[in-house]
């Protein structure tokens, strides 16, 4: 095999056995609690029961109990809203002086739409 044959078929696999063990504590998750939002409280049902997420409290996703004491179950913008608070504090915490320099995490691809529209007039 090649190596980039390799490559694929081991990122394939890992791909696959992530998707196994999320289907596992996630059909787990849905069995112990209520099918609602544990921070805007909104209630899921039917095909709406897919924009219910399970949330690992210590964003270990090896860490799944059989009691379920380490999931909560969160909505798609509520688990989001999560996943970016931590971050969010952080950068309020840092001082612009502290902040380390390098590429920016907000991109936008329009930033320099304006010099590249002048340039070719």
């Amino acid at each position: 095999m090649t190596d980039s044959k390799q490559y694929d078929h081991i990122i394939a696999e890992m791909r696959k056995e992530e998707q196994v063990r999320q289907a596992g504590y996630r059909e787990r998750a849905l069995k112990l609690f209520p099918h609602v939002c544990g921070r805007c409280t909104r209630e899921f049902e039917g095909k709406k029961l897919r924009e219910l997420t399970v949330h690992h409290r210590d964003h270990n996703h090896d860490n799944n109990p059989p009691d379920g004491n380490n999931w909560e179950l969160l909505c798609l913008y509520c688990h989001d809203h999560e996943h970016t608070r931590g971050v969010q504090e952080q950068r309020s915490a840092e001082g612009p002086d502290d902040r380390q320099s390098g590429p920016s995490l907000a991109h936008s691809p329009f930033a320099a739409l304006g010099d590249k529209l002048k340039g070719s007039k």
